[in-house]
Parts: C-alpha cells; structure tokens; sequence
C-alpha cells in the first residue's frame, strides 16, 4: 500500500505535478529536553572489507573559495599528510543541495536552505549501505539529540547545529524509520563511539557553524581541523584502512567555477602518495559512486551512476575514469525541480527519474529498491555522463570529456595462461611500443580483467 508521500513523488515523476512542502519546523526547548533523555543513540558496527578502504570518513567544511584555503596553513599541513584533489567540484549552489547531493545522487532542483522533507520513495546511500549490512552514522556537532529534526539549535542566539548541513535528516525514508534517525548523533556520541570501538564503517561529520568556517573562516576551520584529525589519524583503531575526505561543500564566490579544495587522509592512504596531488575530475556525487564501487554496492542511478572513482578504487577495479576538460566547468547552478524557490533553477513539479538499466562507474548495477520504484519510466538525464547538467535550462553543457583507449594485452595462443610476472616480463617491450605505459591508468587490473574475461587468468 502507497503512504501519502510515495504517491505525492510517484505522480511527480510521471509529471503530473506535486506541491511543495518547505516550512521552517522546530520543537519547543521542553520537546528536546524531553528527547534528550529518552532518545538513545544507535551505533551499529560492521566488518565488510573494502577493495581500497575498510572505513570512509567524510568531513564538510564551508564556504571557502579553493585558493583561500589553500593559503591557509593548517590544511597546507594537511595536504602533506595525504592526498591533494585538485579537480574535485560541487555540484550548486547554495549549502543544502550540495549535501542533498551527498547523500540521494541528486538535489531535485533544490536551490536554497530551506526546511525540506523529501518523499520516502526516493532513496539513499543508506539503502545502499543496507544491501550489504554495511554500518553508517553520521555526526554533527552540537546537535542536541540523536534523530533531531529541527531546523537548527539552539533555538535562539547564534546558530550552531543546523538542518541544512544533514544530508540524510532530509529524507523521509530515514527519519520515518524506528531506527535509522537514532544513527544520527553528536559529537558526544563519536567520541564515546571511538573510545568503545563503535565506530561505523561510513560517517559523515560537520562541524557547528563556527567551526566549518560558515561564520568563522578558513583559519578557524583550519585550525579546528588540525585539532580534530591530528589525534584521530594517530589512532590505530580510528585509522586502520580508513581513508578520510576533508572537503567543502561550495565555495564563497559564486561566480567562480565549484572547485573546492578536498584532501584524502587516513591508513588507507600508502606512505609514498602523502604529499601527492590527484588532477582527476571529481564531483560530490564521486564518493557515492566511490563507496560502491569499494564494497560492491549498486547504484542509485542518479548522478552517481557515471561518475568518476576516486582512483584508489578504480585501480582496484580496473575500471577507467574519464577525462573532463574542465575548461568552461562551473558547476553553480542546477536543473529546474519540485525543491526550488527558482534562486538558482526554476521550479518544476516534476521529479527527475532514475536510470533503472546498466552497470554504472561502480559496475554492480542499478539498487533494486530503485528499478522497482521507477520501473518502465525514462530516466530524465544521461547519468552515464561523469558531468551533472541540464539540458532543459542549458546548464552546464558543453563540457567535453572523453576517455583514453588503452590496447588489450596480447595473450599468445600457444600459451593461454600466465601469471601478470609472466606478462611483465614478457610484454613490456612491446607494451611500451603502443604507449600503454602512458596512460594513467592501472593496467595490472586491465590484464585481471581481461583475462577473467576469456578465462586465461592463473593467479
């Protein structure tokens, strides 16, 4: 049987028209004194291992243009103790799509920061995570229970904790489950988490408003980055096979292009790649994919669906990234949908529809909680592109991307199984001929697959 907001999305999708619903909702201080006491936070944990990480940890910050913070010091410091994403872009403007984004592969038109309840059919990466019993929490500092979803606390004064910066409060198929909501939780929480070993396999963190530099600035969230990862990265159990992302959600100056200064930390990260740079093109929607593509997920079919692989995961599986000329890449604004105030879009009443056919960046396919809900309908966009766009408004077109071919590698017929030494030794004279060295490119996993395919793989 369909709940009221499952038939408010589905008739949506098939563009019939939805009304909005954004109000500005909180309860009463004695509400919250009352939850506090009797909400009790939820910490599952799990052990599914991952083919580049065990643990992702993703840490927003906010607002800051890529140079500004890139004279900043502390994440200068940072950058040394691990990987530097010179490519990576959000995806809007302002604050909230961007998390929306994180979090569902899409931000339906969303151009504000206003209070948002987003229908219980539309899906997240916490169904995905589900799929394979894979622990997530998130944890936002200051906020005043676990499972709040107020607008922001305190209720008066300066804000601290505040909605628009939690990306799954936003949906309806989290905050109407029994259990789910008690996975979103405070910094008291992550540190009672970390000392008793509770600690999820996937976490969002964002700092309060001052911190995350919102109402601050980049040397007060430098400072407090430095603060909160210093310790974490020396703890074995926090760091072992985790790989974390310190990144922001946009950056101050409209104007510019959505490149935002992001770095990759953690145990996962190998010892000869600290200090290093990555030049590949990476959007918000690249960590969903990311995270799939590492423990064998499906896909939402949004946005993550064609995105590129952080590359430590598309080196484990082989799979090869697209190349994006991010000449003419903004980024700023986004498709016209039912959560806009037309700031930044237009509104529309129409939700956009999935894909619900094909392998996706990750390779696992399309979630089935997905093809059931929008079965026989066209998706609205190409998300086989690695580039969000809109092609009804004229957004974000134009940006060319294309991929490097690299040659199979020739297998003698004479001798059908070798071991990749054998290939080495064998093949890199004439490997080197066709230029295959050159690319950037993991050709041990292309050798892998290849031969899995044609079953000539002998370990």
């Amino acid at each position: 049987m369909f709940t009221k907001q499952t038939l408010l999305a589905f008739v949506s999708a098939l563009a019939l028209g939805a009304a909005k619903t954004i109000t500005e909702q909180n309860p009463t201080q004695a509400e919250i004194d009352a939850a506090r006491a009797t909400v009790l936070p939820y910490s599952p944990v799990s052990n599914v291992k991952g083919l580049a990480f065990d643990r992702f940890v993703d840490i927003w910050l906010e607002n800051q243009d890529y140079d500004v913070v890139a004279a900043d010091k502390n994440m200068a410091n940072l950058a040394k103790e691990g990987i530097l994403l010179t490519n990576y872009f959000a995806v809007t403007h302002p604050s909230e799509p961007n998390y929306c984004a994180s979090a569902a592969g899409d931000n339906f038109g969303m151009d504000n920061d206003d209070f948002h309840q987003i229908p219980a059919n539309v899906s997240t990466i916490a169904d995905l995570f589900d799929t394979k019993h894979i622990a997530w929490g998130e944890y936002q500092e200051d906020m005043p229970h676990a499972g709040y979803q107020g607008f922001r606390y305190p209720l008066s004064g300066p804000n601290q904790y505040v909605r628009k910066h939690n990306p799954l409060v936003l949906f309806d198929s989290v905050t109407n489950d029994a259990v789910r909501p008690r996975q979103i939780k405070n910094f008291t929480s992550f540190y009672d988490d970390l000392e008793h070993h509770r600690l999820p396999q996937h976490m969002f963190i964002t700092p309060n408003m001052t911190n995350d530099a919102h109402d601050s600035n980049i040397t007060v969230a430098g400072e407090w980055s430095a603060k909160f990862l210093s310790p974490l990265l020396q703890n074995e159990y926090f760091s072992k096979d985790t790989l974390v992302l310190l990144t922001f959600d946009e950056v101050d100056t409209y104007p510019k292009p959505n490149r935002v200064y992001s770095i990759l930390l953690g145990g996962a990260v190998p010892e000869h790649l600290k200090g290093t740079t990555d030049d590949t093109f990476y959007t918000h929607y690249s960590i969903i994919a990311s995270l799939s593509a590492n423990w064998g997920l499906p896909s939402l079919g949004r946005w993550d669906c064609g995105a590129n692989l952080l590359k430590q995961v598309a080196d484990k599986t082989g799979y090869i990234n697209w190349e994006v000329d991010t000449t003419n890449a903004y980024l700023n604004e986004t498709y016209p949908g039912p959560l806009s105030d037309s700031d930044y879009s237009e509104y529309s009443s129409k939700w956009a529809v999935p894909a619900t056919e094909g392998k996706c960046s990750a390779g696992h396919g399309i979630a089935e909680i997905v093809k059931k809900t929008y079965h026989g309908l066209e998706p609205t966009y190409d998300y086989d592109s690695p580039v969000p766009y809109d092609s009804a408004s004229g957004i974000n077109l134009g940006i060319k991307y294309h991929r490097k071919q690299v040659s199979s590698p020739h297998v003698p017929l004479s001798n059908p199984r070798m071991s990749w030494r054998e290939y080495q030794t064998n093949n890199q004279p004439e490997a080197r001929k066709r230029g295959a060295w050159y690319y950037p490119v993991n050709i041990e996993s292309l050798f892998r697959i290849y031969c899995h395919h044609y079953s000539l793989w002998d370990g």
